[in-house]
């Protein structure tokens, strides 16, 4: 190796120094904190003695139904934010370029207004005699008694499934933008139906794109607390809200919330690997 070769190497090294350094200060070294203090006992608000017993405690009936709460939401958001999701961008992707800038926009308009702005205007239209049930009855749907959808588990699937759209739709675009549709041409010329072509053509081609999608809408929503507060109340908490009041409620409790922390950590890693797993298969 030339000299000028290592020279080049050792400037490339240095220049991983600053964005290394930015994330073990920022990332790993909280992160590092947060799991030693899973693993003490519970204090005021933490005692300094290492337990572990806060992992046990989130299998206690009471914090169990919160975890399988979130995993049930989280699971009915990533499925619904593809059934919408998938059609929605491969419409996109089919449209003209002036066209698609606009769907873009129209895609991306959600994410520019404030979460709360976004979650009210929700309890605006859910609430009791609120657009949606005048609009139920108006079809028929119900009786003058009504129905009630705000502060119950539909509300916050209703919630994050708007919420979370956006992060389905794109990696999906980006893989369907891809694709070559004369494929679809040619399994229609041999004979194959509309289903048959989206089994076998499309959809295995494009699942990287459901695979980024699924798991940035699963993890989101896992560790989610602002739209199951508002629109769920307390019959709706979850693994967000259960970190929130460990860490901020009195009493606090803070070897659960770091605990629960952790957890939704070990899901983000988990769906990292997945992620990394199909990558590998898609590779030639």
């Amino acid at each position: 190796m030339s000299s000028a070769s290592t020279a080049e190497t050792r400037a490339g090294w240095w220049l991983l120094v600053p964005p290394a350094a930015w994330l073990s200060l920022f990332f790993i070294l909280p992160l590092l904190i947060v799991a030693l203090i899973s693993l003490l006992a519970r204090g005021v608000p933490v005692s300094w003695e290492l337990d572990g017993g806060s992992y046990l405690r989130l299998i206690d009936p009471l914090y169990f139904g919160v975890f399988l709460r979130s995993l049930t939401l989280a699971a009915g958001t990533t499925v619904l934010c593809l059934l919408i999701g998938y059609p929605l961008a491969y419409y996109i992707a089919r449209r003209p370029p002036a066209l698609r800038r606009w769907l873009h926009l129209m895609v991306l308009v959600p994410l520019w207004a404030n979460s709360l702005v976004l979650v009210y205007a929700w309890i605006v239209l859910l609430r009791p005699n609120g657009l949606v049930e005048q609009l139920a009855r108006w079809l028929g749907l119900v009786g003058e008694g009504g129905f009630s959808v705000l502060y119950s588990p539909a509300a916050v699937l209703i919630g994050l499934v708007y919420w979370y759209l956006p992060f389905m739709i794109y990696p999906l675009y980006a893989s369907i933008e891809k694709l070559d549709f004369s494929l679809l041409d040619a399994a229609r010329d041999l004979g194959a139906s509309s289903v048959q072509s989206f089994v076998r053509v499309t959809l295995p081609l494009t699942l990287p794109g459901v695979a980024v999608g699924g798991i940035l809408v699963f993890v989101e929503t896992l560790g989610a607390f602002v739209v199951p507060d508002l629109l769920g109340g307390a019959k709706s908490m979850m693994l967000g809200n259960l970190v929130q009041q460990a860490f901020l409620s009195i009493p606090q409790d803070w070897p659960l919330g770091a605990a629960a922390a952790i957890t939704i950590a070990g899901f983000v890693a988990l769906g990292l690997l997945l992620l990394g797993g199909v990558n590998r298969e898609r590779t030639p």
